[in-house]
């Protein structure tokens, strides 16, 4: 009885905090943001702990609490959204898969489970997130000129600043595929991280991601990268608007990954070179906010996956 009471109570005040964290996600305008990204480490404790049924029902019965004190289309999204990505955290960890197997997993989960939460809102409620979020920056962005020129700026300084806002909503207006990919992987990195420092605490063994310094990403996304620039060239040329759409998203994603293997690849430079790990995350941080050494640097990485580099340096380290 003493057994069966425990995972009950743990579920229980489990439980309570996903339905905490769901009323600060909704109803705290800054702190939301953090606890909505929180809200899948519960389940991943319940599941770990207790297995997936004990982490599934926590869920079920967060999602009717939170449809009580919220509302029902609310409550179903943030379950749509989150628990995947609990659940498979979860099992993972409990399964001791190889920390890269499970956040891969994780990754994949949350991204489908972001995607139906937007499917969920066009279907049900014939609600476009993306639909009003590009809505509400167009009209920050009208304020925003009609400050300017209650400010005295030149009509034609306006009329420029106007066209460049207007790009840049078209633009995100094209990027939706990507936003839900970035959207999944940042959920997963946070509730890995999180997760799994937590999960040490309580005193579960959880695997050990790769030193940064030695990720290497699969070949294939520079192939992926060739085919994505001839895709937005067909796409512009031809006036086929899907295949530049989709190109596009595809190029940007493989930029992406060719900065994380370019900053892999800095890091190994770093330990080779002997530099600090304060200088990295200046330079680090230098590329973030600067495009022309940030695209550099994903031009290096997504050449590094076929040239490997860091051998390179190894073999004249040795020699």
């Amino acid at each position: 009885m003493e057994q069966r009471t425990v995972p009950v109570a743990e579920g229980g005040l489990l439980a309570a905090l996903t339905v905490i964290l769901a009323l600060a996600a909704v109803y705290l305008p800054v702190i939301g943001i953090a606890a909505a990204l929180l809200w899948p480490i519960p389940i991943i404790v319940l599941v770990v702990r207790h297995g997936v049924r004990q982490g599934m029902m926590a869920a079920v019965v967060a999602g009717i609490i939170m449809a009580l004190f919220i509302d029902p289309v609310t409550a179903l999204q943030m379950v749509i959204s989150f628990m995947p990505t609990g659940i498979v955290l979860g099992w993972g960890f409990r399964r001791s898969w190889s920390a890269v197997k499970v956040f891969l997993a994780a990754f994949a989960a949350s991204t489908a489970a972001k995607l139906a939460a937007v499917l969920l809102l066009l279907f049900v409620m014939g609600v476009n997130v993306f639909d009003i979020q590009i809505d509400v920056m167009k009209q920050s962005m009208d304020a925003s000129v009609e400050l300017y020129r209650s400010m005295g700026i030149d009509e034609a300084q306006l009329s420029e600043m106007s066209g460049q806002m207007e790009r840049m909503a078209e633009l995100v207006s094209l990027l939706i595929p990507l936003i839900v990919i970035l959207m999944g992987m940042l959920d997963a990195v946070i509730s890995y991280m999180v997760g799994s420092r937590i999960l040490k605490r309580l005193g579960e063994t959880v695997p050990v991601m790769p030193p940064f310094a030695s990720w290497h990403l699969p070949r294939w996304i520079l192939m992926l990268f060739g085919f994505a620039l001839v895709g937005m060239y067909w796409g512009t040329t031809r006036e086929m608007d899907l295949l530049y759409r989709a190109s596009l998203n595809l190029n940007l994603i493989c930029i992406f990954a060719g900065f994380i293997q370019g900053l892999s690849l800095l890091w190994y430079a770093s330990d080779h070179w002997g530099l600090g790990k304060a200088i990295r995350i200046i330079i680090a941080v230098v590329l973030l906010f600067n495009g022309l050494l940030m695209y550099i640097t994903a031009l290096t990485g997504l050449f590094d996956m076929v040239f490997d580099y860091r051998a390179r340096m190894a073999r004249k380290k040795r020699g």
